[in-house]
């Protein structure tokens, strides 16, 4: 063996301290005390702790709150998104030119004057397609441009592709057409009374439900329907595509899921998927909207300068941006449900109705996790839950955070009120008796419920911690004092099922490299649109090798470096590439603890790395000089890591099986006031405590729980998408559709997170958080009701989401006898 290299001696020095992982300073109003886990009375017995192992460990990076890699640059506005770009010379720009009908038959389209116009170099229609017609992500039911039949009103047509984007969008207005129109199908109900469907019915359950129904002391059935919602992303869908030699392509989209862009693109043009490349550093917000509609823009773009062979930039102006893409799926929830006196449900039998709109995009994973998520907390004897995935002449709906999982969970935290109000017993009571217990712990589609005792256990921690029996007293006196305005309060639980519900989508690639210098290069196929998947990921490789986080370069996701992967949706992000990454440079590691334990005569057990140095026994050397040595010995520094989640199974055909690896929990308490004259309403307080599994970055996760709040509560209160009868969408710009604002955040906004190790192996025992806090919004809903309910304690509340001024007014005029029209 060649001689020893010779050691800088140095003690070991302790590490820091490991941060709290619910430990996060400084932000808003959230705190994050550690909160007590010891049963209250009535809760179930908590089973053995979880498994600990490397959660006791001491460690450098997780579990610290370390700011948003990209946080300077966004304060600064200096962050590049695809917008942002330098377009190279000569980079043309391309418009969209859409159906003004929404259902019907395209007789012709004349585009000769829009060829004629100054600045415009080439008109794309289905025609000029070389590949196949075709941008949906599995159904083939999306065409580019319409060729024929025509499914909503704003549908693509046609292309323009000009010198400047303002001639390009003026140019798209001189074309003819000839439309042979027919009456839309516009809302859930249209499409029932024509018997349209994007897919076919599905249903699954056990036991005879209708039977326990009808024997059931109380009996309850209704209708409920729950809105769409926006995804308003700050950035809107852009595209640039620059063409290459040989008929490649490089594409930069604002995408969630960079592959299936490679793949459509590859599709459209009929070229190999090698010939197309796709990269995304950044998105401006992503929500869903960019998982499958960012591919039409893409393809759009790649057509142009395919055609043009100049680079070509496609960015969608807010309306059209509205009117051309999908949002989160609305639906009708016929329901009907049988109790005992106790308000504990004996059968539950639920239809989940879907608006589509004009093709399948991904309704079915979508209707399917709101049927997954129609127990939510609840355990059901018997129970069937059926859905249907209906057409209508409205643009394709499509992903959005929560993926159909909140739509299915209001409806039976709608049902749960409904109980309350019936039995008289206080909501929070008839929650607390419906959970998942030990022996009543098998949803509906056969997965069993392992954790019964956590969300227990977090809900009544925040029934004490948001002092919820003290003000329910409060709310009760005031309400009875008040005879217009009205207080309300609702405390609601949350259980999400985290994985992608198809399962081979359960997998992540990662590229790492370690150079001479010691610097590591970071790629994963995880993209990043505000969330902070990045600097969690970076944090895991930092901490693998034991270095700054200054080390590790963050680079943009591509498909020519991480093929095949899945889009980051489904909340598992962190899980997958934070693992896939993992393995990557646990390998690489591997390998230079080898060279190191033969080049020093070192047992392998005590070479550690931390601190920028590797330990070799009781000397040690600065990693960078490590690598330097690893090189010079041809050790290979660099790896490919692959992650699968493990033991998921779904059998849709028998609807039963595994589809979630984990489930994860939380509970929203929330008090609002209305005025019963105006509908106008306000969020006084919300109390959340959020169970996110010991938490890679506490920052980052706080942040997350704290959005999706918001968001979810603007999806429930202000965000209204209303068609015409023809199929146009009024509601189409800030002017018409409300987001929440700042002052809708109340100002008593308090956060913690539940401390509490995933018990499931995931990427150092964290929880997914991506999706979850969503649905902690149904609380303000729910509150809403509670308020509108003091008006009449005997009627239920005709309350429908969202819950916007003019639905809170029609609710109360209902109880008054008075409704309105």
């Amino acid at each position: 063996m060649n001689e020893q290299p010779k050691l800088t001696a140095a003690s070991t020095s302790p590490l820091r301290g490991e941060i709290a992982p619910q430990a996060r300073e400084g932000v808003g109003n959230s705190t994050s005390a550690n909160v007590a886990l010891s049963p209250h009375p009535g809760a179930l017995t908590r089973s053995d702790p979880p498994p600990q192992g490397k959660d006791v460990e001491v460690l450098r990076h997780i579990r610290k709150p370390l700011p948003h890699d990209s946080g300077p640059k966004h304060v600064q506005g200096v962050a590049q998104y695809i917008d942002d770009i330098r377009e190279p010379e000569g980079t043309l720009h391309v418009a969209i030119g859409q159906s003004p009908k929404a259902r019907g038959r395209l007789i012709s389209l004349d585009v000769s004057a829009v060829r004629a116009v100054p600045g415009v170099v080439a008109v794309l229609t289905a025609a000029d397609i070389p590949g196949k017609n075709d941008v949906s992500p599995a159904f083939g039911d999306d065409p580019l441009f319409v060729d024929s039949d025509i499914g909503f009103l704003g549908q693509a047509l046609f292309a323009v592709v000009a010198t400047s984007r303002d001639t390009a969008r003026r140019a798209v207005k001189k074309a003819v057409m000839e439309i042979e129109s027919e009456t839309p199908s516009v809302s859930v109900d249209d499409a029932l009374e024509r018997g349209e469907t994007v897919l076919p019915d599905y249903a699954y359950g056990r036991g005879d439900p209708d039977a326990v129904i009808a024997q059931a002391p109380r009996k309850l059935e209704g209708q409920f329907r729950v809105g769409g919602q926006e995804h308003f992303y700050l950035e809107g869908q852009v595209a640039l595509a620059i063409p290459g030699e040989d008929g490649d392509i490089h594409v930069y989209s604002s995408t969630q899921h960079p592959t299936e862009v490679q793949h459509v693109v590859a599709r459209v043009l009929d070229v190999p998927d090698a010939y197309v490349t796709c990269e995304t550093r950044r998105m401006g917000g992503g929500f869903g909207g960019k998982e499958s509609q960012a591919t039409q823009w893409a393809v759009t773009a790649a057509l142009a300068a395919r055609i043009t062979g100049r680079p070509c930039k496609l960015r969608l102006d807010r309306d059209d941006d509205f009117i051309l893409t999908g949002k989160r799926h609305d639906f009708r929830c016929d329901w009907k449900v049988g109790v005992d006196e106790e308000g504990r449900i004996q059968g539950y039998a639920v239809d989940l109705l879907a608006r589509c709109g004009y093709s399948a995009d991904l309704s079915a994973g979508v209707v399917d996790r709101a049927m997954f998520h129609a127990d939510n907390a609840y355990w059901m004897p018997a129970v069937h839950i059926a859905s249907k995935r209906l057409k209508t002449n409205t643009v394709s709906n499509t992903a959005f955070r929560g993926f159909g999982g909140p739509q299915g969970m209001l409806a039976i935290e709608h049902v749960m009120d409904q109980i309350a109000w019936a039995t008289g017993r206080d909501p929070l009571d008839v929650r607390y008796a419906n959970f998942y217990r030990p022996g009543e712990n098998v949803t509906p589609y056969g997965m069993e419920v392992e954790e019964t005792d956590t969300l227990v256990n977090l809900v009544r921690t925040l029934e004490e911690t948001s002092n919820y029996r003290a003000r329910r007293k409060e709310i009760t006196a005031f309400n009875a004092s008040s005879p217009i305005m009205k207080r309300g309060i609702a405390l609601t639980p949350v259980k999400f099922g985290i994985s992608f519900t198809l399962t081979h989508m359960n997998q992540a690639g990662a590229l790492v490299h370690v150079y001479q210098d010691g610097s590591v290069h970071l790629n994963h196929g995880g993209t990043e649109m505000g969330q902070g998947l990045y600097i969690k990921v970076a944090q895991v490789v930092a901490e693998e090798f034991g270095i700054a986080m200054e080390r590790v370069r963050i680079t943009a996701t591509t498909t020519a470096k991480v093929p095949n992967t899945s889009p980051t949706a489904a909340s598992s992000g962190s899980d997958l590439n934070g693992m896939a990454a993992k393995v990557a440079a646990g390998a690489i590691k591997k390998r230079m603890i080898a060279y190191a334990s033969e080049a020093y005569g070192v047992p392998e057990e005590q070479i550690a790395f931390r601190d920028d140095r590797v330990f070799i026994g009781n000397e040690s050397l600065p990693f960078d000089e490590l690598a330097k040595k690893c090189i010079a010995a041809r050790v290979q520094l660099s790896e490919a890591g692959h992650y699968k989640t493990p033991k998921i199974t779904w059998d849709r055909a028998k609807g039963t099986g595994r589809p979630f690896f984990y489930f994860a929990y939380g509970a929203a308490c929330s008090e609002v006031i209305i005025d019963t004259l105006t509908g106008e309403n306000r969020l006084l307080r919300a109390d959340i405590l959020h169970d996110v599994g010991r938490s890679l970055n506490p920052a980052i996760d706080i942040g997350q729980i704290e959005g999706g709040f918001v968001q979810g509560m603007g999806w429930l209160t202000t965000e209204e998408l209303v068609f015409a009868k023809d199929g146009r969408l009024l509601t189409h710009a800030p002017s018409t559709y409300k987001i929440p604002v700042a002052s809708d955040v109340p100002a008593a906004f308090n956060v913690a997170l539940y401390p509490n190790a995933n018990r499931e192996e995931t990427i150092y025992r964290s929880k997914a958080v991506g999706e979850p806090p969503v649905m902690l919004a149904n609380s303000v809903f729910c509150a809403l009701a509670d308020a509108i309910h003091a008006l009449d304690p005997e009627k239920p509340v005709p309350l429908h989401a969202p819950a916007t001024p003019e639905a809170i007014l029609r609710a109360c005029e209902a109880l008054r006898g008075r409704p309105m029209g």
